[in-house]
């Protein structure tokens, strides 16, 4: 068994739930005692948050590059870049460490690739809908359509990420926000929905989409027991 890295803590809420999955993952793999061969760098979100607010992505990157040494020097065979805003800065974060790290959109992507979906609605931070670091992945890899929120719907996303999810706070009115805007994705012709942001699925679940939703957070620790698993 490979050994995972996983650079975490923004926000801790949703590293917990990679802990948790790929430790069930290989437990249900493996069965009877096995559980996942894991190191992991948690790092400040007030730091990195405040580094997004700023625009200030050179200092981000240099911290995360820093993380994933760390997860590297101590062993890992392979890094998980916990969140999907933060691939923003990938490319930087594989050029500081000689093992792979796997992209969280292409862990997302395979699986609506096998369901032969072609137009896939986007919900995450802003800076996940809105720029073309996550899209532009998403279309020139995996030759889908991304459909993203109204600026009203993104700015709705964008808060209730920052102010409760990371927060651990969860708001039933906020999932009917969220409900709302998934049918709104689904009315522009998403023929299902990205979770694109690895708190989101602390608050939705399929009963809460008309269409497939595809929760990043899980698809992606589902890859790196495969990954790990792999002889």
């Amino acid at each position: 068994m490979k050994t995972i890295g996983l650079i975490g803590g923004m926000s801790w809420e949703s590293t917990l739930e990679y802990y948790r999955l790929i430790n069930e993952s290989v437990k249900n793999r493996l069965g009877g005692l096995h559980s996942a061969k894991c190191v992991l760098h948690s790092v400040d979100f007030a730091e990195v948050a405040e580094l997004q607010r700023r625009g200030h992505w050179t200092d981000a990157a240099r911290l995360l590059v820093a993380a994933a040494q760390n997860v590297e020097k101590a062993g890992a065979d392979v890094v998980l870049l916990c969140t999907n805003t933060m691939h923003k800065l990938a490319e930087a974060i594989q050029a500081g460490i000689s093992v792979p790290l796997l992209h969280i959109a292409d862990a997302t992507a395979e699986p609506i690739r096998q369901a032969a979906l072609r137009q896939v609605g986007l919900l995450g931070t802003r800076f996940t809908m809105e720029e073309s670091f996550y899209r532009g992945r998403l279309t020139d890899r995996f030759g889908l359509q991304v459909v993203i929120p109204n600026p009203e719907d993104r700015q709705a996303v964008h808060r209730v990420i920052y102010e409760e999810l990371c927060l651990g706070v969860i708001r039933p009115e906020s999932k009917a926000v969220m409900a709302g805007i998934m049918s709104r994705l689904v009315e522009t012709g998403a023929q299902g929905i990205i979770l694109g942001c690895t708190e989101l699925d602390l608050l939705l679940s399929e009963e809460d989409c008309p269409v497939s939703l595809f929760d990043t957070t899980r698809l992606h620790a589902l890859a790196a027991v495969e990954y790990a698993l792999r002889s």
